[in-house]
């Protein structure tokens, strides 16, 4: 293999690709009843499903990643074939590989290419590498349940995920930042940290915070409102179900949306998966001038979306979220200046919460929309005149924008440098045609508004599961739901304790107090685990000196520290947002 094999996201396509093939051989080899289904390369590795009866274990991986050891080493050629429709239904048919055969049946006639190495036949596209010995470095990570084809109707097949790299080091460092995401999984530190939890019983996708997450929350929440009445943006409430008429104008409707329905009185109503429409209902209550705008509105809107359960994860990916929402109403003069407002204000945001490195892409039309190519090419040139003038660096990810306008996907990167979805901002030219919103210039004549959707953290849900991982639960003291723990070292303190408790409640902190019958050094470890940023241990010297001995949560101790002098240090850190 060339030394270039892996510099490029193609290459690396390809590589892993072709390593899919290579367990899927293997799996075939060791369990040759089950049934190929599609194995493609996915971000830092790849999967492939396969339909079986045995249900595949840890023991199982370790003797498949032996089987593609022996593969790689007898350097099997990778060759593709080209075939007709026919005779590639034929031959998958013959090997009982009623998957296969179905995606046959869905491509156009005409040539059909195979790919094979030693006895084991694919379906596929290719390109791969020239032999199954080029690959140097994999690892087969774990199993989970598929659906066939994603559907639910459809039969579970076992997804085994793998990855792969060019070099053993690569790897490695890989299973490494694998090893140290799973310590900081948010799912792990929201039962650890008493933050959230989710039940069967109220169903798959809806979190409940429990009071320390509610906590993180309402500071988050907090913080949002001031910095939005800072920059003129007004308040708005809205119903969390609409008539479907709503949604038929908007377009979800007929664009089936992943939305709920239900009927009342012979009416059908939605529950809404975006707050766009009621927003737009608000600017249309009354006649509205060109003085009026810009006109900013936001808003805490829960919403709800019909995901698939196969797709739900913790807080990264739910049924109903609450977005930092907001939609700016503004004439075509004022869309460049309000974009760069939004960039301005997500990126601060973003610092503040400690995120400082993004990636910036600009989602283009998807294959399903609605309004005029016109309008989309006005609204995607609005963005991207908005992201030149300011010199701001960005991708186009082609068709990835929503139904109604392009938009600006704003990913931010954690601690271990993984990416996720956070901000974005949407010009949309279509929705205030579609629902016939107006303003009237100096000339006395109507025009339309433009309507820029925007959010600058996201979904409140999907923001708290990525500040959790980035932070390991440890998070600054201005966000940690208890951010000082107080420690009485035997019962005759507990008195003077819970004067320091009430003296640090009354400057704002959200403080408790450890009066467990239970030794020093436990109390201690269990505020560590609880990742609490101070603990103040008092006994006979600080009672009587009135002081406090201050530990932080790295384990680093002061002694006779001023209480007055200690609160100042925390006012400033808190005021900082270090």
């Amino acid at each position: 293999m060339s030394e270039s094999i892996f510099d490029t996201p193609e290459k690396k396509i390809i590589y892993r690709h072709s390593v899919s093939h290579i367990m899927a051989q293997a799996v075939k080899s060791l369990f040759p009843d089950a049934k190929l289904g599609i194995g493609p390369a996915i971000e830092n590795g790849f999967y492939y499903d396969f339909d079986t009866t045995h249900t595949f274990t840890p023991d199982d991986l370790e003797k498949i990643e032996k089987k593609m050891q022996e593969i790689i080493k007898s350097n099997l050629a990778f060759n593709r074939k080209e075939t007709s429709k026919e005779e590639a239904r034929k031959l998958f048919e013959s090997r009982n590989e009623i998957y296969k055969a179905e995606l046959i049946d869905e491509l156009e006639d005409g040539v059909i290419s195979i790919y094979e190495q030693g006895d084991f036949v694919d379906l596929c596209r290719g390109p791969h590498l020239s032999s199954t010995g080029e690959v140097k470095a994999f690892k087969l990570l774990n199993v989970a349940g598929a659906y066939w084809r994603g559907d639910e109707k459809r039969p579970m097949l076992q997804r085994i995920y793998g990855t792969a790299f060019d070099t053993k080091e690569a790897l490695d460092n890989y299973l490494k930042m694998l090893e140290e995401a799973a310590k900081r999984d948010h799912r792990k530190l929201g039962r650890e940290l008493d933050l959230f939890s989710v039940h069967e019983a109220i169903g798959a996708g809806l979190a409940l915070y429990h009071p320390k997450g509610a906590t993180l929350r309402f500071t988050i929440e907090n913080f949002l409102k001031d910095e939005h009445l800072k920059r003129g943006y007004q308040f708005v409430i809205s119903p969390h179900i609409m008539k479907s008429d709503i949604w038929k104008i908007s377009g979800h409707y007929q664009m089936e949306y992943p939305m709920y329905f239900f009927e009342i009185e012979g009416q059908e109503y939605g529950i809404k998966p975006m707050n766009c429409p009621a927003h737009i209902l608000v600017y249309k209550n009354e006649p509205r001038s060109y003085r009026d705008l810009p006109m900013r509105f936001f808003e805490l809107g829960t919403v709800y979306r019909h995901e698939r359960s196969g797709v739900l994860h913790g807080l990264l990916r739910v049924r109903g979220f609450t977005q930092d929402d907001a939609h700016i109403f503004c004439t075509p003069e004022q869309v460049d200046s309000e974009i760069v407002n939004v960039l301005d204000f997500a990126f601060t945001m973003l610092k503040t919460f400690g995120f400082d490195e993004y990636e910036i892409m600009l989602s283009t039309r998807p294959e399903k929309y609605v309004g005029t190519p016109e309008n989309w090419e006005k609204a995607t040139n609005a963005l991207k005149q908005a992201l030149d003038h300011h010199k701001i660096n960005y991708e186009v990810d082609p068709g990835e924008g929503v139904f109604y306008g392009p938009k600006i996907d704003i990913k931010l990167k954690d601690a271990l440098g993984r990416i996720w979805q956070g901000p974005t901002i949407q010009v949309d030219f279509n929705l205030p045609e579609r629902f016939d919103m107006v303003y009237w210039e100096k000339d006395n004549i109507q025009y339309r508004p433009v309507m820029i959707h925007r959010t600058v953290l996201g979904s409140m849900e999907r923001f708290i599961g990525v500040l959790t991982e980035h932070y390991g639960g440890a998070f600054p003291l201005w966000l940690s739901p208890v951010q000082i723990m107080v420690i009485p070292i035997a019962d005759r303190h507990i008195d003077y304790a819970n004067q320091i408790v009430e003296k640090f409640k009354e400057n704002g902190f959200k403080v408790e107090c450890d009066a467990r019958a239970e030794s020093v050094n436990k109390k201690i470890r269990n505020a560590q685990t609880q990742k609490i940023p101070y603990m103040c241990i008092v006994g006979d010297n600080e009672a009587s000196s009135q002081t406090l001995a201050v530990r932080d949560r790295s384990g680093k101790d002061r002694r006779d520290v001023k209480i007055d002098e200690f609160l100042s240090e925390l006012q400033k850190e808190v005021s900082e947002k270090k």
